[in-house]
């Protein structure tokens, strides 16, 4: 996971994963475009990935990609939400951070 956010561009504030046991893994990556978070079922050979961010810098897809390879996944589900769309007046850009920050 934590290569995956590098893979996209994403700036990695704070990772925590938790071990179950016998087995499985949830885990969340605060980045500062927001998150990746994990859950695994490997009884199932399930995983569940969100990958929420923000801004247009963050390649989405590169982390999918090679999170599907390494996870070795055979089947991917991919739903994508456009989350906290503002409306914009025309010419106005969306500026993700403060001028000056």
């Amino acid at each position: 996971m934590l290569e995956a956010c590098e893979i996209s561009g994403a700036t990695v504030i704070k990772p925590s994963f938790h071990k179950f046991n016998p087995h499985g893994v949830s885990g969340c990556i605060v980045i500062s475009e927001s998150h990746f978070t994990i859950h695994t079922w490997p009884e199932y050979g399930y995983a569940a990935v969100d990958v929420f961010t923000c801004g247009d810098l963050i390649d989405n897809q590169a982390a999918l990609n090679y999170m599907r390879e390494k996870f070795g996944a055979r089947n991917v589900s991919v739903v994508e939400m456009n989350r906290g769309v503002l409306n914009l007046g025309v010419g106005e850009d969306l500026r993700h951070k403060p001028i000056g920050a």
